[in-house]
């Protein structure tokens, strides 16, 4: 399906009431159309023929309950691969070969003939049943391509999608995410998401009214980028009352990836058998690394909750403690990297601030380079006597 694009992100429902949506109802209402005349028409040929001697309106339920079968077996059918529909088709032609092959040797029987016939007809039901299933069931092994001819470029195409959810389109990141062309496959973008956005931009609350609508931004912007294929899909689970449920039911349906930076989401998903594609786990794992005894230059903004420390921040948010710097407050210092702790909200790094000697002045009680004093000979120098006893 083409992506949908609407005018307005503060509006959005209209996305959903655009040409591709009105060309899905129309292949639809087509369809049923071709449907009901279909089984019209197989009613009225039963009607008219009067086949295994019914009459009159005895062969009404007939004939429509055998176009009921027919449209239930084609509706069925739209879900099988060509795979699947190429072996079924092998499997029942040679089954049907089968069954006339046996059906020769049973006329050389003893039996009667209501019972060789109903043997026959035994029999040709049976190997087909078993030759549609089991050739419908080993499909799959067909290589198609070494046929050669219109399969010869024949390749799997599966589309991959990703449903964003509302925390992370709120977020903003998976904008500049999505210009760097790091996403492939087609987001998806589930009605009661727009739903919740929208009440999310209606709130009474300033703070909330901004999110919502910065999240409607989001989408507009997302939806205007080249390589970029949204898709707004209706898909709504009446049963399923909370929002995150319901991401995990259409990720299951569309056999897709949840884009999220939600935490619990996160871990429900998993448990649902999910994946799950987290905005924050991609930022930690974009942070630069550093080892213990590297150095670098950080800006102290504060001091720390320890004695004589000072806490400095990184370009991409991760907490710098460094000790011995609490005196360095609005100054950028070398601290040397002491440790580093990972923890599920992020990554701390500790360091130590090595005061240089030029830095912190002379230390106390030291003095400068003494001067040679001359030497005093002259008369005023004291002379001393040896006093011997």
């Amino acid at each position: 399906m083409k992506p949908k694009e609407g005018k307005s992100s503060t509006a959005p429902s209209r996305p959903l009431d655009n040409i591709d949506v009105q060309k899905e109802q129309n292949y639809t209402l087509d369809i049923v159309v071709v449907r009901v005349i279909f089984a019209v028409a197989l009613t009225l040929a039963a009607y008219i023929i009067e086949p295994f001697n019914l009459s009159g309106y005895t062969t009404i339920p007939l004939g429509l309950g055998c176009a009921l079968a027919i449209i239930y077996f084609e509706h069925r059918l739209k879900r099988a691969t060509l795979k699947r529909l190429i072996g079924a088709a092998i499997g029942s032609l040679m089954a049907i070969v089968g069954a006339t092959l046996i059906s020769l040797i049973l006329r050389t029987t003893e039996f009667d003939k209501n019972s060789i016939s109903f043997i026959n007809i035994f029999i040709l039901f049976l190997m087909t049943y078993v030759g549609l299933v089991v050739g419908a069931n080993k499909g799959d092994y067909l290589n198609l391509s070494a046929l050669g001819g219109i399969f010869g470029g024949e390749r799997p195409i599966k589309k991959i999608y990703k449903i964003l959810d509302t925390s992370v389109i709120i977020d903003g990141r998976i904008a500049d995410i999505c210009e760097t062309g790091f996403l492939d496959g087609i987001l998806v973008i589930p009605h009661f998401v727009l739903r919740e956005l929208q009440q999310v931009a209606d709130s009474a609350d300033a703070l909330k009214r901004n999110r919502g609508r910065r999240g409607l931004d989001i989408l507009q912007k997302i939806q205007k980028m080249a390589g970029i294929t949204v898709q707004f899909v209706e898909n709504d689970y009446p049963a399923v009352r909370e929002v995150d449920m319901k991401l995990i039911e259409l990720a299951m349906e569309f056999e897709a990836k949840i884009v999220t930076n939600d935490f619990n989401l996160n871990k429900v998903a998993q448990l649902r058998g999910v994946e799950v594609l987290n905005i924050n786990e991609l930022a930690n794992a974009l942070k630069p690394v550093y080892l213990p005894g590297e150095s670098m230059k950080v800006f102290i903004l504060k001091e720390g909750k320890e004695f004589n420390q000072g806490i400095a921040y990184l370009d991409d948010g991760t907490m710098v403690v460094v000790d011995n710097a609490r005196k360095m407050i609005g100054k950028t210092v070398d601290s040397s990297v002491t440790s580093v702790l990972q923890t599920t909200a992020g990554k701390m790094i500790f360091g130590k601030y090595e005061e240089k000697r030029g830095e912190a002045g002379a230390p106390h009680g030291s003095h400068g380079p003494r001067e040679e004093r001359p030497e005093r000979t002259g008369p005023d120098r004291p002379t001393h006597t040896e006093v011997s006893q």
